[in-house]
This record gives C-alpha cells, structure tokens and sequence, in this order.
C-alpha cells in the first residue's frame, strides 16, 4: 500500500514537471505551439523558433527546475538539522550576506561575473559567520543557530537598504530584480543541476540517518550516528545549496519553506521519499512561476521570486489552517 502511494506520488510529479516543461517552452512574449516546440528540441522546424527554444527558453527552465530543486531540498535539509518545520533555506543569513556582497558590486560597476563571483562568496561568508557565532566556545544547539540566522538577517537586511538608499538611480532597477529573484540572464544550468543531482543521491542514500536524526540527537546517538559530524555535512550540504541558487536567480523565497511541508503532508515523513519529491516538486513550482512571471505582462517580465511568494504565501497559510485543524481533532 505504501509503495503504491508513493509510486503514485512520484508519478504525478513527474506529470508536473513535464506539463510545467511543456507550458515553459511553448508561452512567452512570442507565443509558439506544442508542436513547434517539440519539433525545435529535435532540431526541426524553423531556425528562429530553434533559436528561441534551445538556447533561451529550454536552458531558463532547466535552471528555474534545478534552482527550485536545490531551495526544496536545502528546506529540508535546514528542517531536520534545526528540528524546525519553519526553517527554511535563507535562516543561516546566506540571502543577506550574498545580496550585500552583490548590490555593493553591482553599485560599483562591476560585471556580471564579478557580481556571481560576490554574490557567492558573500552568501558562504555569511553562513560561516553565523556558524561560528551560534557555536561560541561551545557546542551549538539548534536553537542558538536560529536565533543568531534571524538576528544576522536583520543586520543584512539593513545593510541592503542602506546600499539601495545610497546606490545611482540607474542602478536601481537591476538591484531590486535581483533581490526579487530574476532569470533573465539565467542560462547556463548545469552546475545547478549537477549539484542538485549530488544532494539528492547523497540524501536519499542517508535518508535513515536524517530520518533518525530528525526525532533527536539522542536518539541518533542511541543508535551510532556520529551526530556531530552528520550535522556538519547537513550544514555543508544546505549552504552550499543556497549560496548555489542566491548566486544564480537572486533571493527566491517560500520554496523551501512550503514545499517540504507539502511533500510531508502526502507522502509523510520518510526523507526516502520526502527529499526526491521534494526536488521534483520544488523544481515544478519554481519553472511554472518564472513561466508566470514571464507571460502575465508580456513582454514585461515579473520578478519571479514576486510570483513564488504570491504563490506560497496562501499555500502555507492554507498548510498552517490544516494543521492547526487537524490537531484539535
């Protein structure tokens, strides 16, 4: 019964994906059939429309599938490390150390590589910064990691708008799309994806040590699980995840925060299965929102991390009513 229900599952993902696929290749400011976009992925048809498949949009949802994959799975990575369903990847204040590092490049001229070059290294500088604050002198408790992410965040937070206040008027817009997430210059997904590939590998291979893992340290420890060093890799694992995306798209968020929740609701609480579904459903959401963001005001273009939050924001509050309902039943 329940490999029927998670065979089920995984088949109406992979529905998901191949219809957000499909819908991400055919919209747009030029409108194109079905059938001309599957003629074009197998270098038929008319060379513009090639063109416009194969080299803009097919590689735009590729990265919109392996950005929304690896926000899901740090989400649940970060949910089982803090033992905090509202944990969510940007907690460890990666999102703000990357858009400070980023928006100081950006005012100051710099090119694009120079900004993913900032923004990357802004985004680890930061997780690493709240690691070592959280830990002190001593061994760090899921709790201090969180207050010391949500405090860190604040200061990014600050510093960020003091970098808009300050930055030129012509810089302005691009600063702002980039912290709202943009995928206009998103073309090259192939790191994204083969990290996205390695997580979810590794993680359904150590799903029983995060299944252990994620009821206590205790127990974990009960059972043998080196839970220092398991936590570590956790830790890795989630910010490399993240500085991975921030540097990508900008700060996108809920994903990793909604999705998890979503996934667990159906198919419980078997990281087997939670983490896989998790980057197939976090992939979906994040390719049918960019499709969204660029259709809804053609040839204008939404910031997609606009859409993804205008998306999440009712799916959680929905999430949060059931489950409220279903505990004083």
């Amino acid at each position: 019964m329940l490999a029927g229900r998670t065979g089920a599952l995984f088949a109406v993902l992979l529905i998901i994906v191949a219809a957000a696929f499909t819908l991400a290749l055919a919209l747009g400011s030029a409108d194109i059939s079905l059938v001309e976009a599957l003629q074009a992925l197998r270098g038929e048809g008319p060379e513009k429309v090639q063109a416009l498949v194969t080299e803009l949009r097919l590689p735009r949802a590729l990265t919109a599938f392996a950005v929304g994959g690896l926000l899901a799975v740090a989400g649940v990575l970060m949910q089982v490390l803090l033992r905090n369903p509202l944990a969510e990847p940007y907690i460890l204040g990666s999102s703000g150390g990357a858009a400070v590092a980023a928006l100081l490049a950006m005012s100051l001229g710099m090119g694009s590589l120079v900004v993913d070059f900032s923004a990357f290294g802004g985004a680890m500088a930061a997780t690493l910064l709240v690691f070592a604050i959280a830990q002190g002198t001593g061994s760090w408790t899921p709790t201090r990691l969180l207050l010391t992410g949500v405090v860190l965040a604040a200061g990014f937070s600050a510093a960020t708008t003091l970098l808009l206040a300050l930055s030129p008027d012509q810089n302005l817009r691009g600063m702002l799309f980039w912290l709202m997430g943009d995928l206009s210059f998103a073309f090259d997904p192939l790191r994204c994806l083969v990290l996205l590939a390695i997580l979810v590998i590794a993680g359904t291979l150590s799903a029983r040590h995060l299944n252990v893992l994620s009821r206590g340290e205790l127990q974990a420890a009960i059972v043998g699980l080196p839970v220092r060093t398991f936590r570590y890799m956790i830790f890795a694992a989630a910010a490399l995840a993240t500085a991975f995306s921030v540097t990508t798209v900008g700060v996108i968020g809920f994903i990793g925060l909604v999705v998890p929740h979503l996934v667990r609701l159906v198919a419980g609480s078997d990281h087997r299965v939670v983490l896989p579904a998790s980057a197939l459903a976090g992939g979906a959401l994040l390719v049918i929102a960019d499709t969204l963001a660029r259709t809804i005001m053609a040839p204008r273009q939404l910031p997609v991390g606009a859409l993804t939050a205008a998306i999440g924001v009712p799916l959680f509050l929905i999430l949060m009513n059931r489950m409220r309902a279903e505990r004083y039943q």
